[in-house]
């Protein structure tokens, strides 16, 4: 808005204060993008580490199972 006189622009130019309200609400939008990141991060590597326990505690039981088993199956072989 320009009048055509003299004077200082600052008189009759106004701030626009909707383009910064949207350029602060957008940094804010990436900080806060940034640190669902971050705690995403931290989470997909929590469940990594929990899943590569819940494999050993698998193979454990697994394993301990065939350990059961070949001890009865040797057992039975020195019973004949």
């Amino acid at each position: 808005m320009n009048r055509a006189g003299g004077g200082s622009r600052f008189l009759f130019d106004s701030f626009d204060a909707a383009t910064a309200r949207v350029e602060a609400l957008e940094r804010v939008s990436d900080e806060r993008w940034s640190a669902l990141d971050y705690r995403l991060g931290h989470i997909e590597a929590s469940l990594e580490r929990l899943e590569r326990r819940i494999w050993v505690m698998v193979f454990g039981v697994a394993g301990f199972l065939l350990a059961q088993g070949a001890e009865a199956v040797v057992a039975a072989a020195l019973a004949r």
